[in-house]
């Protein structure tokens, strides 16, 4: 693909996935991976990769234009559970690397496709039947340290695994289980993701999955800075677009990149 081409692709697509993750508060990570196996023809190792790199200046981005339309003080109740999560998943986030790099392209590529699909179909449900606040009863404030910790290490495997931020897995977690405020949780998730992906980088590039620098410069920089601009629209948008209509929208754009990939997938398989 031409330098000039595939310039003017990272931009078009980076915009619109950059402004979902500002709006949903997420790194835009499983809008983007399709792109970038379907679109831009890179194998799913090097997808992962190079999906995480994006998804971290996403979700920077997303976290400073958000930040100042939520009240600071009432993430400080979460303070706990935030920690623990974070400590749990910057632990499978370390495995969770080094995981994608054994297994094979074929495997991997089966894993991002039912990935697609199950979070295609929790956004769709979820457009239908809202998230309400589970709030589970803990009797012992280290029964919700210790949950929060094992469904941590569940998150960062698959976020650095499959080089997503972990947000849709996140929100959901502290919507139903934890009790937080939707909105709240989507603050919450970006502060959680950021060190979970710093850990699955380090881990990829000591892997050596970043040794070709063009693509750093070709679709990291510009896609990256496409989503800055995207994160800001997104969070300017948080109190004016119906997050129902939202979700159900993106959900099947998810289950249509899935079935894409299905296809192509298949597509090689005979040829």
């Amino acid at each position: 693909m031409k330098s000039t081409k595939k310039t003017l692709l990272t931009l078009l697509t980076g915009v619109p996935i950059g402004t979902l993750g500002g709006l949903i508060g997420l790194g835009g990570a499983e809008f983007r991976l399709p792109a970038l196996v379907g679109i831009f023809k890179y194998g799913p190792r090097k997808a992962i990769a190079l999906n995480i790199l994006i998804s971290l200046i996403t979700v920077i981005s997303s976290l400073i234009f958000r930040i100042g339309k939520v009240n600071v003080s009432t993430l400080t109740p979460l303070l706990l559970i935030i920690i623990s999560i974070i400590a749990g998943s910057m632990t499978g986030a370390f495995f969770g690397a080094d995981l994608s790099s054994k297994v094979s392209e074929k495997l991997l590529k089966r894993i991002i496709l039912v990935f697609l699909i199950c979070i295609g179909t929790l956004l769709i449900f979820e457009s239908f039947i809202p998230f309400t606040s589970g709030l589970i009863a803990f009797t012992a404030t280290y029964q919700k340290v210790i949950l929060a910790l094992l469904l941590g290490l569940v998150i960062g495997l698959i976020s650095s695994m499959l080089g997503v931020a972990g947000g849709e897995l996140i929100i959901p977690t502290l919507i139903l289980i934890f009790g937080v405020d939707v909105k709240l949780a989507g603050t919450a998730s970006l502060l959680i993701s950021l060190p979970t992906m710093l850990i699955g980088i380090g881990r990829h590039k000591a892997n050596k999955v970043y040794d070709e620098k063009t693509d750093i410069l070709s679709l990291v920089v510009p896609m990256g800075i496409a989503s800055i601009i995207g994160a800001f629209i997104g969070s300017a948008l948080i109190n004016y677009v119906s997050s129902n209509t939202l979700k159900l929208i993106l959900g099947l754009i998810l289950m249509i990149s899935a079935l894409k990939l299905f296809m192509e997938k298949k597509k090689n398989s005979n040829t």
